[in-house]
């Protein structure tokens, strides 16, 4: 049996792109171009994941998921274009799975709800999902600490964005394109060699030994990925 996915943003184009896409990929797809309509959709379709816009009409999308996950429990995947660290902490506190931001990859969008899916097979709390323990390193977005083995460590917040970008995104290989589209921004018109360089960092803090990583690998041809087992 084919899930639903419930679509809710007041651009047409963006519903148009992520219908298609997910059509394509054999979801079956409800729509709705403001808050109000997108819960509506929501009760009457019961879908297995809603991806919201948090700008929306009628009843923002931070709103929408905060009734979804309180009545429904619906997986909840916010697509926005604002990119500060306080709206992202909102959003998963009030029980969001997942953030993305405008403008974004289908390809992406279409991996990161396949994830969220996944994990939707059992309950989380909001600080369960702003958690993340994978192998030896523990990251939490919400109090924006980072632990290898139990011990903090120290890293810049674009080490913190990058680590948590491949984390959130285990196992899946990610080109160096759609690294510095997320963890710089879309407007970011540096040497994609700024993604190695932070790579090579990171390395030095995460891995026993940088000579043979086993946590951040590298996909040659592609860009890198986060190794490891939840």
């Amino acid at each position: 049996m084919s899930q639903t996915i419930l679509i809710a943003d007041d651009e047409q184009s963006i519903v148009d792109l992520l219908q298609y896409n997910l059509e394509k990929g054999g979801y079956e797809v409800v729509v709705a171009f403001n808050g109000t309509d997108a819960v509506r959709q929501a009760h009457k379709h019961r879908p297995d994941l809603a991806v919201l816009d948090i700008t929306m009409p009628g009843m923002d999308g931070l709103e929408v998921c905060t009734q979804l996950r309180h009545e429904l429990g619906t997986p909840v995947i916010l697509l926005t274009a604002r990119d500060s660290e306080i709206d992202k902490i909102v959003g998963l506190e009030i029980g969001a799975d997942d953030y993305v931001t405008k403008p974004f990859s289908p390809r992406e969008l279409i991996a990161r709800i396949k994830s969220v899916l996944r994990r939707a097979k059992t309950p989380a709390s909001a600080a369960s999902i702003a958690r993340l323990q994978l192998g030896p390193l523990c990251l939490d977005s919400l109090t924006h600490e980072v632990r290898l083995n139990g011990a903090l460590l120290a890293l810049t917040a674009k080490e913190f964005a990058l680590l948590e970008y491949l984390m959130r995104n285990a196992n899946l290989a990610l080109s160096r394109h759609a690294i510095l589209d997320h963890v710089w921004g879309y407007d970011f018109y540096g040497d994609p060699r700024t993604v190695d360089v932070h790579i090579r960092r990171l390395r030095e803090k995460v891995e026993t030994d940088c000579g043979a990583p086993r946590l951040i690998v590298t996909v040659p041809g592609v860009g890198y990925k986060f190794h490891g087992e939840v």
